[in-house]
């Protein structure tokens, strides 16, 4: 049961613009790992405005791998595994526009959305933001580099999980009727949750 939050940033509007990927991997209840790679954008635009959010410049990533290099670094710890993404249609949008625009399959994995499980498990928050759930859970992270962003997400999953007393992160969905999203070969299906 491979738990791993990801999270992407991206060089301009492009969802097929990953310049930087973070991961942090879950097990037995606490975060064992975490990884950040960055991204060469096959079009290597960068945008004022995505600098002025990460901070990362064409410079930067002109001798880092391509998406399917720095992906296939961690293709085995993909398959089959629960990937959770705080708001998962932005980043799976970015991982699947990636893999199109290099002509790649997608690998066969579910997804949770960390921001659509705190909004049902903390509804009294101002925002969902990860920023705000940091603060809520007594974290501090420099937001915004793809590593950290993942730590957070991975983090406030756990606190999730405590608060609605799943064992495992992907007993979540169940417990707050969230329909899991998928990605597979063919395609796939958004992470849902149903309204209360």
């Amino acid at each position: 049961m491979k738990t791993i939050a990801i999270d992407f940033e991206t060089a301009n509007e492009q969802r097929g613009s990953a310049c930087s990927v973070g991961l942090a991997w879950i097990e037995d209840g606490k975060v064992v790992r975490v990884e950040e790679r960055l991204i060469r954008p096959k079009d290597m635009r960068f945008s004022s405005f995505n600098i002025a959010v990460h901070g990362i410049r064409p410079e930067q990533v002109e001798d880092a791998g391509e998406f399917p290099e720095v992906m296939d670094e961690f293709i085995d710890d993909f398959a089959d595994a629960t990937m959770i993404a705080h708001n998962a249609a932005f980043d799976f949008s970015v991982w699947r526009a990636s893999l199109d625009l290099y002509r790649q399959s997608y690998p066969a994995l579910s997804y949770l959305c960390s921001v659509k499980m705190a909004k049902s498990v903390w509804p009294q928050l101002s925002s969902h933001r990860l920023n705000v759930l940091a603060a809520h859970l007594g974290l501090t992270f420099a937001h915004h580099r793809a590593g950290e962003d993942a730590l957070i997400c991975a983090e406030a999953t756990l606190a999730i999980a405590r608060a609605v007393g799943a064992i495992h992160p992907r007993e979540i969905a169940g417990r707050i009727g969230m329909t899991e999203g998928r990605l597979f070969a063919g395609g796939y299906t958004p992470c849902t949750l149903r309204k209360r």
